[in-house]
C-alpha cells in the first residue's frame, strides 16, 4: 500500500498548504478504506473496508412483479441486465492504478484477492476521466458447463496458490462504478470498455449460470437522489425466477436451538441433488409453517435451495 500512504501524505501536505486537490469526502474515504493511521493494515480477522458499501439487492420473484415492483410508479428509463450467478468482487483504483481487490464479504468489509485479481482484470484504467479513488464492482464467473459453476468461481477466489488460480476457468463481469456520476448508468459501464473491461451491458451471456434479472433506474442522478435502506438501494431491484423444487421424502422432523436461543423445526429429508448440491435436512421456520403446509412425516414433498444456498420445503406433494 505505499502508494497509498504517499498519495495521503501529499494530499495532507497539499490541504495544509491551502492547495488541496482531493476534496475532504474523498480523503475521508480514502483514509477509512486503507486504515490512515497504519496504512495498509487490515482488521484483525484480515478484512478491509469496501470504498463504497457493495448492497444486496431487494428480490422480486415474477409471480409478484406486477405488484411489488419498487419501480413500478417509476416512469423513467431504466437498465435490464442479466443477474450473474458467481461471487461478487470490488476493485479500487487509486488515480487510475488497481491498489486492492476485494472479496464481497458482508458488503462492508472483504477479504484481500488482489493477487488474483491482477490476472482478470486491467491493472490501470485509461482516460482522464475517472475519479482520484473508483471502485469498480462486479462478479467473478464460471462457465454454466462446469458443475455447480458458482461454487467453482467463488472456490477459485480462496486458492491459495496463484499458480492454482490462473487455471481456473473464471472471468471477472462489471457491473457498477462508484462514486455514482451524472449521466447514464449504461453508458458509464459503456466507458468501462475503453478501459478493457467486459461489462453486464455488453451481451446476454448466456454462457454464464445467471439467476434472473437486475432492473436498475439509469439516470444516475436520479438513483443516488432515491438513496438507500439499510440493506439495498432503492432504484434497482433483482428480477427472480420461481424456482423449480426436487421431489424427496421428508423423513423426520427434529428441533434445534439456534445462537440467539430460538427453538425452530428442522426437516429431515431423504437425501437428494439440488444444483450440485446434496441436501438432507430443510428448514421449516416454526410449527405454522408446518401446519400450513400439512407436513407429515412420510410425506412427498418439494424442496428448494433458497437464494439458491438454503434448503426450503415449499410444498406437499401428496
Amino acid at each position: 500500500m505505499k502508494k497509498v500512504k504517499e498519495y495521503l501524505r501529499k494530499a495532507s501536505k497539499a490541504y495544509y498548504e491551502g492547495t488541496p486537490f482531493i476534496s475532504d469526502r474523498e480523503f475521508d474515504r480514502l483514509a477509512e478504506v486503507s486504515g490512515f493511521n497504519e496504512v495498509g493494515t487490515s482488521t484483525s480477522d484480515n478484512r478491509f473496508a469496501h470504498a463504497f458499501r457493495m448492497y444486496s439487492l431487494q428480490k422480486v420473484f415474477e409471480n409478484e412483479h406486477e405488484e411489488k415492483s419498487p419501480l413500478k410508479n417509476y416512469e423513467g428509463k431504466v437498465t435490464w441486465t442479466p443477474k450473474l450467478d458467481g461471487a461478487a468482487v470490488s476493485l479500487l483504483y487509486i488515480n487510475g492504478y488497481l491498489e486492492r481487490a476485494l472479496t464481497r464479504g458482508d458488503g462492508k468489509k472483504g477479504i484481500d484477492i488482489t493477487g488474483h485479481m491482477e490476472h482478470l482484470v486491467p491493472n490501470e484504467l485509461k482516460g482522464t476521466h475517472w475519479k482520484s479513488i473508483t471502485q469498480i464492482t462486479g462478479e467473478v464467473v464460471a462457465p454454466s458447463s462446469i458443475k455447480n459453476a458458482r461454487n467453482y468461481a467463488a472456490g477459485a477466489l480462496n486458492l491459495k496458490d496463484y499458480g492454482d488460480f490462473v487455471t481456473r476457468d473464471v472471468r471477472f463481469i462489471a457491473y457498477g462504478v462508484e462514486p455514482v456520476t451524472v449521466g447514464s448508468y449504461y453508458y458509464t459501464l459503456c466507458s468501462l470498455n475503453e478501459a478493457h473491461f467486459d461489462t453486464i451491458v455488453d451481451q446476454k451471456w448466456l454462457e454464464y449460470p445467471t439467476d434472473g434479472m437486475v432492473c436498475r433506474i439509469d439516470n444516475q442522478t436520479t438513483f443516488v437522489e432515491w438513496g438507500h435502506t439499510s440493506h439495498h438501494p432503492r432504484g434497482a431491484y433483482a428480477l427472480k425466477r420461481i424456482q423449480k423444487g426436487v421431489e424427496t421424502t421428508l423423513i423426520d422432523v427434529i428441533w434445534n436451538t439456534g445462537k440467539s436461543g430460538v427453538v425452530a423445526p428442522v426437516g429431515i429429508l431423504d437425501p437428494v441433488e439440488i444444483d450440485g448440491a446434496k441436501v438432507s435436512k430443510a428448514t421449516l421456520h416454526n410449527m405454522a409453517y408446518i401446519e400450513g403446509l400439512n407436513l407429515e412425516i412420510g410425506c412427498r414433498v418439494e424442496v428448494i435451495r433458497s437464494g439458491e444456498i438454503i434448503p426450503k420445503i415449499v410444498r406437499r406433494i401428496y
